[in-house]
């Protein structure tokens, strides 16, 4: 199979918060205490260089990325081999150096985790994170973005859960202040239902059960959605909502083809181990080999590789991705 066009490349599996959705703070490497979980500067250039064709590539998976010493280093290398290059960044250690590498490097988008409109949410849900610093940092990056007339591209991902959906609207409005592209509002992405979920991540499981819309009263859903898309209008600020309601969403599509991850894109861990996609998010649920040590050919095209995108294209899904919103069409 011909290699992918687009790679998502790990390139810190640690991070500086502690969030209620995310599993890297259930992560048994990379661990706070234990050795830095950093992809080496040198097997990155190594795997960009094998990715022959590459045109895009999101460098984040789990994780701060701005961590990493060399992280703007990453971008220089394949932007300067003419790939688009993005990240995801909790923009909590943005400092205005790191503002300067942003519109510098060759950065062309970069998506800042907003998960709440007030201290009281954004903090319930970004644990180690002050609100007020982080709405600081992103008011410094659009405005140097503004003074220097730089190109990269702003936007604000927020993810959805019983917690902060009566503040999407005001999401939108502050996106709309800071003078932030878009914004993308997602569903949380995994129930980690599958049989073989490793002991450690249950605790996501149950924060999954309690936080996520699927079961939650359907009319709320709607109207703080609906606010959200009004504010929107309002302001001419481009938004994205998910899909909530996973049967129908799914029955629209023929099983085949409710995702084509695994074909269209490669992710891969810090460590460089490749797994289906962002929504596995770690290598010890499931992993086709390593690509930082076998090489990107022989695992893209691997048995293991082969046989999940079979499997992903049948009636009967990997159980990993039947409770997946990428594949439910919800996300």
């Amino acid at each position: 199979m011909e290699l992918p066009k687009f790679v998502q490349i790990e390139p810190v599996g640690q991070c500086n918060l502690k969030c209620r959705m995310c599993p890297i703070q259930f992560r048994q490497d990379g661990a706070r205490g234990g050795p830095a979980a950093f992809m080496p500067y040198g097997v990155f250039c190594e795997l960009v260089d094998q990715f022959q064709g590459m045109e895009e590539l999101h460098l984040q998976g789990l994780g701060e990325p701005m961590l990493h010493p060399r992280f703007f280093d990453m971008v220089r290398y394949a932007a300067g081999r003419g790939v688009r290059v993005s990240t995801n960044t909790n923009l909590t250690v943005c400092t205005e150096a790191r503002v300067r590498d942003c519109l510098d490097s060759g950065l062309a988008a970069l998506y800042v985790s907003l998960d709440g409109a007030s201290a009281e949410v954004f903090e319930a849900i970004r644990t180690g994170a002050r609100f007020d610093r982080m709405l600081a940092n992103l008011r410094r990056l659009t405005r140097m973005r503004r003074e220097r007339a730089a190109p990269l591209h702003v936007g604000i991902v927020a993810v959805a859960m019983r917690l902060n959906l009566h503040e999407l609207a005001d999401i939108v409005r502050i996106a709309h202040e800071l003078g932030v592209d878009e914004v993308s509002v997602q569903h949380l992405c995994h129930d980690f239902g599958e049989d073989s979920l490793p002991a450690h991540y249950r605790p996501m499981r149950r924060f999954v059960d309690q936080q996520t819309l699927t079961d939650e009263d359907p009319e709320r859903v709607a109207f703080h959605f609906e606010a959200a898309r009004r504010a929107a209008q309002a302001l001419g600020m481009p938004l994205r909502l998910p899909a909530i309601d996973r049967e129908p969403a799914a029955a629209a599509r023929p099983a085949g083809s409710r995702c084509d991850w695994p074909r269209r894109g490669a992710y891969l861990s810090y460590r460089g181990e490749a797994m289906p996609c962002c929504m596995v998010a770690t290598p010890d649920r499931v992993n086709f080999g390593n690509m930082a040590q076998a090489g990107v050919q022989a695992i893209w095209n691997g048995d293991a590789y082969e046989d999940f995108r079979r499997r992903l294209a049948s009636d009967e899904p990997p159980e990993i991705c039947r409770s997946c919103s990428v594949y439910a069409g919800t996300f």
